[in-house]
C-alpha cells in the first residue's frame, strides 16, 4: 500500500525558515516525481516545485519562490524536503506533496499518490 504524508508545517515570523518532508512507503521512489502543492484560503492549489524521477532534475513552479525554496531528494529514505527560507505572509497556506509515475506535472489532479497536508502560517 502506497503511503505519501507531509510533516514539518508550523508557525512562523515573516523571514524565518521551515523544512517539510514528504516520507512516502510502499512505492519505488526513484521511479515518481515528487510534487510540493500548496493552497492559500480562498485560492487554488497551484504547484511550489517538483522532482523528477530518476535525478530528473527540478521544476520550479512560480518564479518567486526560486531563490527562497530548495528541494532535496533522499531516494535512501524515500523521502523529498522542502526547505523554505525567508518566509512571507504570502506563504501562508497549507502545504501538500504527491507521486505520479515518471515526470512532474503542474497539475494536482495528475498525482496518484496525495498527501493529507501540513499548515504552514508566517506572520508578519
Amino acid at each position: 500500500q502506497v503511503q505519501v504524508a507531509e510533516s514539518g508545517g508550523g508557525s512562523v515570523q515573516s523571514g524565518g525558515s521551515l523544512s517539510l518532508s514528504c516520507i512516502t512507503s510502499g512505492l519505488t521512489f526513484d521511479n515518481y516525481a515528487i510534487g510540493w502543492f500548496r493552497q492559500a484560503p480562498g485560492k487554488e492549489r497551484e504547484g511550489v516545485m517538483c522532482s523528477n524521477s530518476k535525478s530528473g532534475g527540478i521544476i520550479v513552479y512560480a518564479d518567486s519562490d526560486k531563490s527562497r525554496f530548495a528541494i532535496v531528494r533522499d531516494n535512501a529514505r524515500k523521502t523529498l524536503f522542502l526547505q523554505m527560507s525567508n518566509l512571507k505572509p504570502e506563504d501562508t497556506a497549507s502545504y501538500y506533496c504527491a507521486a505520479k509515475y515518471g515526470s512532474c506535472s503542474g497539475s494536482w489532479a495528475v498525482y496518484a499518490y496525495r498527501g493529507k497536508g501540513t499548515q504552514v502560517t508566517v506572520s508578519s
